[in-house]
């Protein structure tokens, strides 16, 4: 199973300490490693976005930064784990380098395996 993981702070605009960057870096390598991590990237500040809705068939695009939100998404990662037990794992991993935040875990949804 496939899982998107999205990790949300507070901590916006503030760069990662040396120390953060060595354990992410040696957390990444062993999730690699073991096949676990798909793709990780980090996110810029949400001023450097824009927010894009929909409704009724107009279209709203409205330029970052979103004052609105509590909390700034840090970054994303999809991994690969047999279960959902197991991305919780692997999440408290991460949150336990970053130190501070919130991360969901998603299940991906997985197309049906054809008939044979």
């Amino acid at each position: 199973m496939r899982y998107l993981c999205v990790y949300k702070s507070d901590r916006e605009d503030v760069p990662p300490t040396e120390d953060e960057i060595t354990k992410m870096g040696q957390l990444i390598g062993e999730m690699m490693q073991k096949g676990v991590l798909l793709t990780t990237e980090g996110c810029k500040s949400s001023k450097h976005g824009v927010r894009v809705s929909i409704d009724n068939g107009k279209y709203t695009v409205k330029d970052g930064p979103f004052t609105e939100a509590k909390e700034f998404i840090g970054g994303l990662a999809i991994i690969k784990a047999d279960s959902k037990a197991e991305a919780v794992e692997w999440t408290k991993r991460f949150l336990s380098v970053v130190g501070k935040g919130v991360s969901e875990v998603l299940e991906i949804n997985e197309p049906p395996s054809p008939v044979r």
